[in-house]
């Protein structure tokens, strides 16, 4: 699933306890937020300024098509444009 962020925005280590969010439906919250208030929220807790302009979700996860489906849905529901890579600015 996703990674959590550190203060100054990298990520936090895969194998650091708290690093992984595993529920889904957070996830995709998260990912929303990301994107329409331009802010994500570092393991510490602290609220920091981030411009999204892609989403990436590593692909060996047992549901990661599902969940990258599920992100598309919700993406497309709130009317946030979904381009190619190539597109991008």
């Amino acid at each position: 699933m996703q990674t959590e962020p550190m203060e100054d925005g990298s990520l936090v280590a895969r194998t650091k306890e708290g690093s992984m969010i595993t529920d889904e439906e957070l996830a995709v919250s998260l990912v929303i937020r990301m994107i329409k208030e331009g802010k994500v929220t570092s393991i510490t807790g602290k609220d920091i300024p981030i411009q999204a302009d892609s989403v990436c979700v590593h692909g060996d996860g047992e549901k990661a098509l599902a969940f990258v489906q599920k992100i598309r849905a919700v993406l497309e529901k709130e009317e946030i444009e979904i381009v190619s890579v190539e597109n991008l600015g």
